[in-house]
């Protein structure tokens, strides 16, 4: 059996939720060890994440052309939740009866490990599920912003559990969960270094980062860099704290004078050559307003979509 697997988002500006932890590293997780137990039973694997994307669009639009190019006989995207911090469990997203064939046993498996049973759902209006040309499901695993799911949640659980769905089976052995398409590349310094340059986070030189995987002396200056700039303790080691300003940034929240703060603002002021105070006060508003004036965009001071496309694109 051929799959096609695809750890949701993972590419920016295609970034996933955030709750209580960060849904991009969530799928990078048990998308990683889905595709290692996968191999390890024998089927093929076709990696559908792109490395880079211009837009959301074209993100997706990578994914479905490589499984599609690919001839992948199921394909299967990973994706956890976030609404309200209140809802929780799973539910398995299918566009055809194929595929809910396919979502049940899924569903199923995932639920043993304690989640409540969300269902099974029409996947009509996702646009991987509509633009692959093979029966595909997309796993919603649970809510990363329940801490009733987070208490529940284990990777390797939730790998095993999607695995066997899959394939009524998981290996017999323990298997290392893969880092990358590339034996000799680490996929989340990959991410690091390819989200830092989109940050316009330079090196101690002055100069962007090569986007290789691998962790030296530049890429680390880079961290430190970033670190400052948003308030972080500047150990140049990109641990959870340091992701999750990444990504809040990626993620583009909309920012408002007097109504925001923290590490995005200080990004903000950073890129704007305002003081560093993570404080969205008046300074920082005629500056902003100044910026969009300059770039052709109405001068509000509300760093929307149109802003942020400027900024980091």
């Amino acid at each position: 059996m051929k799959f096609g697997i695809d750890s949701g988002h993972n590419c920016p500006p295609d970034t996933g939720a955030r709750g209580i932890k960060f849904e991009d590293n969530l799928t990078l997780d048990v998308g990683n060890r889905v595709i290692a137990k996968l191999r390890a039973l024998g089927n093929e694997v076709v990696v559908c994440k792109p490395s880079s994307a211009s837009t959301v669009r074209d993100s997706l639009s990578k994914r479905c052309a490589t499984a599609n190019a690919s001839k992948v006989d199921i394909y299967v995207s990973i994706h956890f939740n976030c609404f309200n911090a209140q809802a929780n469990g799973t539910e398995v997203f299918a566009t055809s009866d194929t595929g809910i064939k396919i979502a049940k046993p899924v569903l199923d498996e995932i639920v043993k490990l304690g989640f409540f049973n969300r269902g099974i759902k029409s996947g009509s209006h996702l646009f991987v599920l509509k633009n692959t040309d093979m029966p595909a499901i997309l796993v919603e695993c649970c809510f990363v912003d329940s801490q009733k799911d987070m208490n529940l949640f284990n990777p390797e659980a939730m790998a095993n559990a999607i695995v066997k769905g899959l394939t009524g089976k998981v290996p017999s052995v323990s298997v290392k969960p893969v880092q990358d398409e590339e034996d000799n590349v680490d996929a989340s310094i990959l991410r690091l270094q390819k989200s830092l340059n989109r940050l316009k986070i330079t090196d101690k030189n002055g100069n962007a980062l090569g986007e290789d995987g691998f962790t030296g002396a530049n890429t680390k200056s880079a961290v430190e860099k970033f670190q400052t700039i948003v308030g972080l303790q500047a150990t140049g080691i990109a641990d959870e704290t340091t992701w999750n300003a990444i990504n809040l940034i990626l993620a583009k929240r909309i920012l408002r004078p007097n109504h925001a703060g923290g590490a995005v603002v200080r990004y903000l002021q950073y890129r704007l050559g305002v003081e560093n105070d993570g404080v969205y006060g008046s300074q920082t508003e005629i500056v902003v307003k100044n910026f969009q004036k300059q770039n052709g965009l109405n001068a509000d001071a509300i760093v929307g979509p149109a802003s942020w496309q400027k900024l980091i694109g």
